[in-house]
């Protein structure tokens, strides 16, 4: 049985929840207070994630910590199709990683942002909001020629994969850091069609997505 530490309202730990689910894999489920209670900087909590960091997986005995690790490794043991992870084409994998590491730099950003507004954290919201609004520039450039050639996802290929996964949450949830999404057409094109996939469930608490034509 595989248990997620969870905190609902996480973006993160959103992305685990819905591979799980996709996947069809039986999991248990562990709240984390994270906000208001702070349970993630509790000395349990940092027995399993001395980092703090949520979320966190146990799978058959193993902790796997940070949510692109936890997507990856998810996807390459569960997925046989290779589907979510294609590892029997090695071409496509270094594509996927850069974007897995992209989706760390919107949480820096955009994540930061929204527990500014949300959550009432100390930090420098002007350069979270900067940072957020040059990835979503990044983001769409990326996605508008991706589009010319026909392309539908973040990678390549005719479905989406786990940097698809790895970069929805906090882009979807970018409103709530205060960082509007009217001047990227593309990434709203883009978060229509990963809304749309079948099975996909809204995390509880999430804004009214814009329609995809809103900034056309």
């Amino acid at each position: 049985m595989i248990t997620l530490f969870d905190y609902a309202l996480s973006g993160n730990c959103f992305k685990v929840r819905l591979l799980l689910n996709w996947l069809g894999l039986a999991h248990e489920v562990k709240p984390v207070d994270f906000y208001p209670g702070f349970e993630h900087r509790s000395d349990a909590f940092l027995t399993i994630n001395p980092l703090g960091q949520l979320p966190v997986i146990e799978d058959d005995g193993e902790i796997i910590r940070d949510a692109q690790a936890i997507l990856v490794h998810l996807a390459a043991r569960y997925d046989p199709r290779g589907h979510w992870y294609p590892l029997d084409e090695p071409h496509r994998l270094g594509p996927i990683q850069t974007w897995l590491a992209f989706a760390d730099a919107l949480t820096a950003t955009i994540s930061a942002a929204r527990q500014h507004d949300a959550m009432f954290f100390d930090l420098d919201i002007a350069s979270a909001r900067a940072g957020g609004h040059r990835l979503l520039r990044i983001l769409d450039e990326h996605l508008w020629f991706a589009e010319l050639e026909g392309h539908d996802w973040i990678c390549p290929g005719d479905r989406p994969t786990v940097a698809d996964i790895a970069c929805f949450p906090y882009v979807a949830l970018s409103e709530e850091g205060g960082i509007s999404q009217a001047d990227y057409p593309a990434v709203l094109r883009w978060v229509d069609r990963f809304t749309r996939l079948k099975g996909f469930q809204p995390m509880a608490g999430m804004l009214p997505l814009p329609l995809a034509g809103a900034a056309t």
